[in-house]
């Protein structure tokens, strides 16, 4: 019985709640105009930090009356303020709130609001379109549907403090990509901007340069613009540089960093400036202390892998720059067991949010990584770190799997270049057993079959690093693990990306003759029906190329030739691409046929004959004379094969 009971109690209680709040509705319908406005101002009290009271409002029907009364010609300038605050207050409850808000169309009438003569009524429409645009749940775009609106804006932004530091809030939550900064650049956001980081308050400079942070990032057109900038005489990365000295807050440090970083990889400042070598890159690297709180560690190591990505000077400074690279081993520590965090709420934030510490430091280890050898040597020597690249790859969260595929990709790259520069080099064969015996291999192979694309490509690329020039029982492993199933619907995936990986490991597989005759014993049908797909399928230049260049190492085989030889529809292929228009597309097919008709290796007379029967000396004669000088030598070298 008791069970039965527990519903009709439950409701009894809601009804109470609901009934409590329901005499704040009903003072909104009031005759007298003076006690509908104590009404807004007794409401807008009682859901003050009280989210229960906020819901049951919204059941109630609060909103559209708000709403009407906002709207309403009749309504006193003072009433009008006070719903929009009231609205504001909703807003700022749960992702519910702002839900129901958007379906009772609140955006439009606040941006009608906005036309009001009143400044009091602007700041308070303002403040609740920041609340507003800064959910999650929110839409950007609804900011740009009128295109009447961000000239308002803009105009707007002279009014007060406040609408400097709303508007600016708005614009930069709802710049998301390059039409949105385009809208906003050619609208005057850097003119009407820029003069806002000199002002007195810090809200006010603060928002501003967050809005340049999303206004230049990956965007040279406003990268390029912003460097010319003059506030008060000083250019404006002259001002972002003082804000991220030591003694401005955290959160401006990191912004001015942000702005600073973006303008580099977008090309407006040179990566060995001084105020990205002796100011950025060191402000980014204190951020990622222990001392700091988890979002400005992650902040940090994120914006600092995106600094340092393209550039080698700036790696190697970073990785010496106070222990950088022992530092981010702390991100896979968080919270130790004796955690100077004494706030529970605090440590509970952050146990929730700790992968995201793992995410960062995979991705700075992955950039600081690409392209030096003793940099990865240390990466590779820092505490377990095989083991947390694996347990990475086997992580809940895609971006974790993301960002340590990343990192195991760059640290695998040392073994292409290793190979090709110091073949006897003491790192390569240390860091391929740790990367080897901690079964990535296999964690690679599942991770190509990720719905993700990023995910695929970034194994299979990880696995074309690992085969080139690699040991026979290497690429057997790699070839076990993948299956030839799952290569072959690499091979015909949608994503471009993942098809040239899954060619360049193709490639690297058939290298070196005893491993392409090993392979093509077993695979040769498989791999050269793919081929044969892939020459005929609509795919651009680098895939074609790609796909021959895997032919002229097929052909470089001792018995994987005859696969070639005694495929007539392949011949006709190698043959239609020599007379390509595309001189890339001639030299792979030139390729093919050196490595078929040299005379040195046994079988080359039968070869010989049987290309010269269908035409192929003709052709070789007619490049001979090509005015490529590198496709001319190439048909001159093939056509001594014959003379010979």
């Amino acid at each position: 019985m008791a069970c039965l009971l527990e519903t009709p109690i439950r409701m009894s209680v809601l009804s109470e709640v609901t009934a409590s709040s329901r005499h704040y509705v009903d003072r909104l319908f009031d005759p007298d105009p003076q006690k509908v406005l104590q009404g807004v101002i007794d409401m807008k009290n009682a859901v003050i930090g009280n989210n229960k009271q906020k819901a049951n409002l919204i059941v109630l029907g609060a909103v559209p009356r708000l709403l009407y009364l906002l709207q309403q010609e009749t309504s006193s300038t003072e009433l009008k303020t006070e719903c929009a605050v009231v609205l504001g207050s909703l807003a700022m409850g749960t992702e519910n709130n702002v839900k129901s808000l958007l379906d009772c169309h609140i955006i439009p009438a606040l941006l009608q609001g906005l036309l009001s003569p009143d400044l009091k009524f602007i700041e308070a429409c303002l403040r609740c379109l920041r609340t507003i645009f800064t959910s999650p749940v929110t839409p950007e775009e609804l900011l740009y549907t009128d295109a009447t609106v961000i000239p308002h804006l803009m105009a707007l932004l002279s009014r007060s403090r406040y609408t400097q530091e709303y508007i600016c809030q708005i614009f930069s939550h709802c710049c998301k990509g390059p039409d949105h900064q385009t809208i906003l650049f050619n609208h005057g956001a850097v003119q009407n901007i820029a003069h806002l980081l000199t002002s007195l308050s810090y809200k006010v400079r603060m928002q501003a340069l967050k809005c340049f942070s999303v206004l230049a990032f990956e965007n040279p057109q406003v990268s390029m613009t912003l460097v010319n900038v003059l506030v008060d005489g000083e250019l404006l990365p002259q001002i972002f540089v003082k804000m991220l000295q030591r003694d401005k807050p955290i959160e401006m440090q990191l912004t001015s960093a942000k702005c600073l970083t973006y303008m580099c990889r977008a090309g407006a400042i040179r990566t060995d400036d001084n105020c990205i070598v002796l100011k950025t890159l060191p402000c980014l690297v204190r951020m990622c202390s222990k001392e700091r709180l988890l979002e400005e560690r992650v902040e940090g190591a994120e914006t600092l892998a995106y600094l340092i990505e393209p550039d080698v000077e700036l790696q190697r400074i970073a990785s010496i720059t106070d222990h950088l690279i022992a530092m981010l081993a702390d991100y896979f520590k968080y919270p130790s067991s004796v955690s100077a965090i004494t706030d529970i709420k605090r440590l509970d934030h952050d146990l929730k949010h700790a992968h995201e510490l793992r995410q960062a430091a995979f991705k700075l280890y992955a950039s600081l990584g690409a392209n030096d050898e003793d940099i990865r040597k240390k990466i590779i020597e820092t505490e377990n770190m095989m083991d947390r690249i694996v347990t990475g790859l086997s992580e809940s969260s895609v971006k974790v799997r993301l960002a340590a595929v990343r990192c195991l990709h760059s640290l695998s790259r040392s073994v292409q270049q290793l190979r090709t520069s110091f073949q006897d080099h003491a790192v390569w064969k240390p860091l391929m057993k740790p990367i080897l015996e901690s079964g990535a291999v296999e964690l690679l192979c599942g991770l190509t079959q990720s719905e993700n694309p990023a995910l695929r490509v970034n194994g299979i690329w990880a696995l074309m690093n690992m085969a080139f020039q690699a040991e026979q029982k290497i690429k057997a492993d790699i070839l076990r693990s993948l299956s030839t199933e799952q290569l072959f619907r690499l091979l015909s995936d949608s994503d471009l990306n993942v098809l040239m990986k899954t060619l360049g490991l193709l490639r690297n597989l058939l290298s070196t003759r005893p491993h392409i005759d090993k392979i093509m014993s077993t695979h040769g049908k498989q791999i050269m029906q793919a081929v044969t797909l892939i020459l005929e399928g609509e795919h651009n230049i680098e895939v074609k190329e790609q796909t021959l260049c895997i032919l002229a190492n097929i052909a470089d085989g001792t018995t994987a030739k005859d696969l070639i030889m005694t495929n007539d529809d392949i011949l006709q292929k190698i043959k239609y691409y020599m007379g390509h228009s595309h001189v890339k597309l001639q030299l792979a097919a030139m390729f093919c046929i050196s490595n078929l008709i040299w005379n040195e290796e046994e079988g080359s007379q039968e070869r010989q004959d049987k290309l010269r029967d269908m035409g192929i000396v003709d052709i070789l004669h007619k490049l001979s004379q090509s005015p490529d000088s590198n496709l001319c030598d190439k048909a001159k070298m093939a056509l001594q094969q014959y003379l010979a």
